[in-house]
């Protein structure tokens, strides 16, 4: 019910959207004097915003045509190169690459949003390193005789993405995919996997909620699990083709992270709304380009999004040396020479300072010359892979963690 109540309103408010947006070009057209009034630009710009908020959103490109390296402008090739069912893993190059550049897997979260979420941090990385990243798909949109998508089942796609890439590759996991990246690493460097990440980069990682816990990981260990099994997980209605799978519904997602700073988002929009009233179009087009990614939302699997829950949020299972993949306890002192970087933003609301630094402290066998953190100064959690202080601050300290380890990547991958 839950579901169909959901895509009811979203047809009603598609329909309320096309006609805000009609009526406010009409008010601003210049051949008519109502455009020039006062009344007129309010209007147009109340409806705007209106039509802005309400219109139903599908998938975002990434729309990374260019790269601009050492003052010149290359053209950006993006391809899939490997398809699965829950996930395609998308390369991305440009002619302009320098020699030796290192290969890069981005994992992207799987946490309600696309991997476009993720665009800048693209961008950026592409100018010096062959860029890979894990393009997960809307669980609504994967039929169900496809079969579930678990938390184990993560692991494996991340592990065969990095197989696929070949050794010497480096990781970078954003937020969410810290845990399975970094357990997927542990389950390789056991294995004595080749294509083990030569160095592993987590930013804003929950790898131990129990430092600094934030208003998300308190809300996590209030409630059991069967309250999310009840409550929040939906089945995808008959009009989609993975109609019958259980889902925590993109849109769910979206309310409960924009409840966390609804005033801000208020704010924003009436900035927008003052923007276009006085013609402003750069700024109000600058608020625009950021929602229209923020509200592109997506289903995730209900199992997966449970067992994250349960094992990352509740039971703390990866740092307490209990985590468990296919049956086997994953050993994190198995990792002994991927060279792990965690970064944090000082301001991050999601996941707080000192998570994403606890997995320096439970990877004892790897030497403290493979280890580094880096704190982002009043930085929050979006801004540690996006925005200006991502590119000038943040993405060189990756860069260079990358070229300092990359030499000794390509010696191991030779042998």
């Amino acid at each position: 019910m839950l579901y169909n109540a959901y895509e009811l309103q979203r047809t009603i408010l598609g329909g309320a959207a096309a006609w805000a947006s009609i009526v406010s070009e009409v008010l601003t057209n210049p051949s008519l004097p109502m455009g020039y009034s006062g009344l007129g630009p309010i209007a147009a710009s109340a409806l705007d915003v209106f039509a802005h908020a309400t219109a139903p959103r599908g998938k975002p490109a990434f729309g990374i045509e260019t790269v601009k390296v050492g003052g010149k402008v290359h053209g950006v090739t993006e391809s899939v190169v490997l398809k699965k069912p829950f996930g395609d893993l998308l390369h991305f190059t440009h002619e302009g690459m320098p020699d030796g550049a290192p290969k890069l897997l981005i994992v992207a979260p799987m946490s309600g949003h696309y991997a476009t979420l993720l665009r800048g941090t693209v961008a950026r990385m592409l100018e010096r390193a062959e860029v890979y990243i894990t393009d997960w798909a809307d669980a609504k949109m994967v039929p169900l005789d496809v079969g579930v998508f678990d938390l184990d089942d993560y692991i494996d796609y991340v592990i065969e993405f990095l197989e696929f890439i070949g050794p010497g590759t480096h990781a970078l996991a954003v937020c969410q995919p810290s845990v399975p990246t970094f357990a997927a690493t542990a389950v390789m460097a056991g294995q004595g996997n080749p294509c083990r990440p030569a160095s592993l980069s987590m930013m804003g990682g929950p790898i131990d909620t129990r430092e600094s816990p934030t208003t998300v990981n308190d809300v996590a260990m209030q409630r059991p699990i069967s309250w999310f099994e009840h409550t929040v997980v939906a089945t995808v209605p008959l009009t989609y083709p993975g109609a019958g799978r259980k889902v925590y519904p993109g849109f769910l997602q979206l309310a409960g992270f924009m409840s966390m700073n609804l005033g801000a988002h208020l704010m924003s929009h009436y900035a927008m709304f003052k923007h276009l009233v006085v013609g402003d179009e750069e700024s109000a087009e600058a608020t625009k380009s950021f929602y229209d990614e923020y509200r592109s939302v997506c289903d995730m699997t209900a199992e997966f999004y449970l067992q994250t829950v349960e094992t990352v949020f509740q039971q703390h299972a990866l740092p307490k040396g209990e985590f468990v993949h296919r049956g086997k306890v994953i050993d994190l002192g198995a990792i002994k020479d991927t060279a792990i970087l965690a970064i944090e933003g000082e301001r991050d609301d999601i996941s707080g300072l000192g998570q994403t630094k606890a997995a320096l402290k439970v990877t004892p066998n790897l030497p403290e010359a493979k280890k580094k953190y880096f704190m982002a100064p009043n930085v929050g959690h979006y801004g540690i892979f996006n925005g200006r202080k991502w590119r000038d601050e943040i993405a060189p300290v990756v860069e260079q963690w990358l070229v300092q380890h990359q030499r000794k990547a390509r010696l191991k991958a030779a042998a």
